[in-house]
């Protein structure tokens, strides 16, 4: 404690004050510093309290020999030792001349190494690190997943970690995959605290299979489920996605606990009931697909997401009918009249047009054919009633006849 009748600290107190003594680190230790200056070959960080640290300016410049980062850039770093009283870091190993002394130290820390893919050999790729030294880093430690197509590595420089060192350095064994996994667990634990169920959020389509689609956010792989990839039913999730295609998802269920991650597409999209009474008004005629039968009726798509049911009562024309396939079959394409819009549960209540009964279009006969289809025209892609307008104006023509 300060001395307050002389005013001053005392030497116990000066000595227990961290902030003027070293930090110590361990060899290898990862840390978080911030460069407080450049020089021609050193970047010095600021690595807490008052300590400070020196790296290799070269370490940190691109191929044009042009310095990457500025003064109050954010680092990380490892330690590796203390000379001179300086304290040495680094963002890996494996530039220019290193010693297999040095790469035995980043084997036993964990230190980041550098290295050039020279070549692929049996199991795996040849990895040149250290100017010439050899080492060997196998097919399932290459990455995430397996290796489809390994020219792809070749001649390009990755960061490894050392998994096996033997032989005084003549066997070297290297991990890509560590370091990968590594950084994909930081990318996790910071999605953990931004995201949340039912938010939208970004990724990428990274694989495609009968049963869905895999999609990457950012940090973690979940399941596009076949029925969320759309409002209209899918058959073949390759017609609608495609790897590498970028996503707008909305986040079903986060089980990081067990790594299960669902999304939907479906429910990014717009959701087409939203106007269904505008687009599709009650009595109005449309056209569209029986695309599913089943003992009380056929389901007819009328667009994208917009299924309506023809009741089994509404199919026979008055007679009783076993099964709707007697009178229509999948894949048809039926015209429609909308009988009923229930916008809350989904639902449209369809009649097939060719059974509709003459009393169902006694007053229709009664007026203006013409102005009635003009007037259902809106409601229709083309400018014609299609089958209605075609039995209408053969029921017209058959009465001017007699």
């Amino acid at each position: 404690m300060p001395d307050n009748s002389s005013g001053h600290e005392s030497f116990a107190d000066l000595f227990k004050d961290d902030t003027l003594t070293q930090k110590q680190f361990s060899p290898g230790q990862k840390i978080l510093a911030t460069v407080v200056d450049i020089s021609q070959d050193t970047i010095f960080l600021d690595v807490g309290g008052k300590s400070e640290g020196c790296l290799d300016r070269n370490e940190l410049e691109d191929e044009s020999g042009n310095i990457t980062v500025k003064q109050g850039d954010s680092l990380d770093v490892y330690f590796l030792s203390s000379a001179r009283n300086e304290m040495l870091f680094t963002t890996k190993i494996g530039g220019g001349a290193t010693s297999r002394t040095h790469l035995e130290e980043a084997y036993r820390s964990g230190i980041p190494l550098e290295g050039y893919v020279n070549k692929e050999i049996k199991g795996g790729f040849e990895i040149t690190v250290a100017g010439n030294i050899r080492t060997f880093c196998p097919y399932s430690q290459m990455g995430l997943k397996k290796v489809s197509d390994p020219e792809e590595y070749i001649g390009r420089h990755l960061l490894f970690k050392i998994s096996q060192f033997s032989e005084g350095g003549r066997n070297i064994v290297l991990s890509r995959r560590v370091i990968l996994e590594e950084e994909q667990e930081q990318k996790r634990e910071e999605l953990k605290k931004h995201i949340h169920e039912g938010m939208t959020i970004k990724g990428q389509i990274t694989s495609i299979k009968d049963f869905g689609a895999f999609v990457d956010v950012g940090g973690i792989e979940g399941l596009i489920p076949i029925s969320e990839i759309g409002w209209s039913r899918t058959e073949d999730v390759h017609e609608v996605l495609a790897e590498g295609q970028d996503v707008e998802v909305v986040i079903l269920k986060l089980d990081w606990e067990n790594e299960r991650f669902s999304f939907s597409l479906k429910q990014a999209l717009p959701d087409p009931w939203q106007d269904i009474a505008k687009r599709f008004p009650a009595g109005s005629f449309q056209t569209g697909k029986v695309i599913r039968l089943a003992k009380f009726g056929a389901f007819v798509n009328l667009a994208a997401g917009i299924d309506g049911l023809i009741h089994i009562s509404k199919l026979g024309g008055g007679r009783r009918i076993n099964h709707p396939k007697e009178i229509v079959e999948e894949g048809q394409t039926v015209d429609v009249k909308i009988e009923e819009v229930d916008q809350e549960n989904k639902r449209l209540s369809l009649a097939l047009v060719t059974e509709i009964t003459d009393e169902e279009t006694t007053d229709i006969e009664k007026a203006d054919v013409k102005q009635y289809i003009q007037k259902q025209a809106k409601y229709e892609k083309s400018d014609s009633m299609g089958t209605l307008g075609e039995i209408l104006k053969a029921k017209l023509k058959e009465k001017e006849k007699k």
